[in-house]
């Protein structure tokens, strides 16, 4: 893999993890230092960040990790409704069945989490990978990956909004159990509900924040 990649991909990752956070500084002397590499992969890194609208000029802050605003928040729910219900149809038609006992499993384990936000996000994205997986489409899941870099940039899980963890609970069984019964109305159906609540939970951190 090309330095310039491996670079960027580690940022992403740390945007993802929450290691930086809208409005952060990302300073090019730092990434390498952290990463042991030179100057040269880490402004590559910066300039895809930059062009994929996941960073931004701040003045004489340099570079910062944007900040997305409410309306750019609905629109990307939205798309992400669509994706991921699509998503749930597909891998109901075409999960095997090892797929289906590895989103029991985690989905057993996320109920397990409930006082662990952290853990429950980790669980949470590697369900939805799963289920993507399992739908067999190639693009789909580009769609979902580049959507991904853009949820990094919302900052807290929903899973720190009080009550979120136990209906996230009963929503995951809910997507699980269409799948395996082969159900590929009821399963979009519950992935794009799931998605609106999580939109829902959302919507209320940013109102917290003020």
């Amino acid at each position: 893999m090309p330095l310039g990649e491996a670079v960027f991909r580690a940022l992403c990752r740390a945007l993802r993890d929450g290691v930086y956070r809208p409005g952060d500084r990302i300073v090019e002397d730092e990434v390498a230092q952290r990463l042991e590499v030179s100057r040269t992969p880490v402004r590559e890194a910066l300039g895809r960040l930059m062009s994929k609208g996941l960073v931004e000029h701040a003045g004489g802050r340099g570079l910062v990790v944007r900040r997305p605003d409410a309306a750019e928040v609905l629109e990307l729910y939205a798309m992400r409704e669509i994706l991921e219900g699509a998503a749930a149809r597909l891998a109901a038609a075409q999960a095997s069945g090892p797929e289906i006992d590895t989103l029991r499993d985690l989905a057993d384990e996320f109920a397990t989490q409930a006082e662990d936000p952290r853990a429950m996000a980790r669980l949470n994205r590697l369900l939805h990978e799963t289920i993507v997986r399992a739908a067999r489409n190639r693009f789909l899941d580009g769609a979902l990956r580049e959507m991904q870099d853009a949820i990094a940039l919302l900052g807290p899980t929903t899973f720190n909004v009080g009550g979120r963890p136990s209906t996230a609970v009963a929503e995951h069984a809910a997507i699980v159990a269409a799948i395996a019964g082969r159900d590929p109305d009821t399963a979009e159906q519950v992935a794009r509900a799931h998605i609106r609540e999580a939109l829902r939970a959302r919507l209320r951190l940013m109102q917290d924040a003020g």
